[in-house]
């Protein structure tokens, strides 16, 4: 019926003003933070996505040991497997490389003569 106009609204005194303004400060500061944030993580989340250097590719390597020869044990650690190898009682530590399975190096155990 009446359309009632608001005019009620009295103006803040100078305290609450002032903590308003901080308030609003408070609030602008905290949303910029969490948009520096969510870009960062969503910078990082890209970098590895677009970084993968080729590791989608499958790689079908056979790996010839001496005759004879049996594995002990395997490990894999920094971007590389280690393979523990027993070749007629002599043990050696041979490294391939995780993405292109290459050999990147081999170690041998001996016992010292007397």
């Amino acid at each position: 019926m009446s359309n009632p106009q608001v005019d009620d609204e009295k103006p803040l005194d100078p305290e609450a003003a002032r903590i308003v303004s901080r308030v609003r400060w408070m609030m602008a500061i905290s949303a910029l933070t969490t948009l520096i944030a969510v870009v960062a993580v969503l910078g990082v989340v890209s970098y590895r996505l677009f970084r993968s250097d080729g590791s989608a590719s499958v790689a079908d390597v056979t790996a010839l040991l001496p005759k004879g020869a049996r594995t002990v044990s395997t490990a894999v650690a920094d971007d590389r497997i280690a393979v523990t190898i027993d070749v007629n009682g002599i043990v050696e530590i041979r490294t391939f490389d995780l993405r292109s399975l290459k050999q990147t190096g081999r170690l041998r155990f001996a016992t010292e003569p007397q």
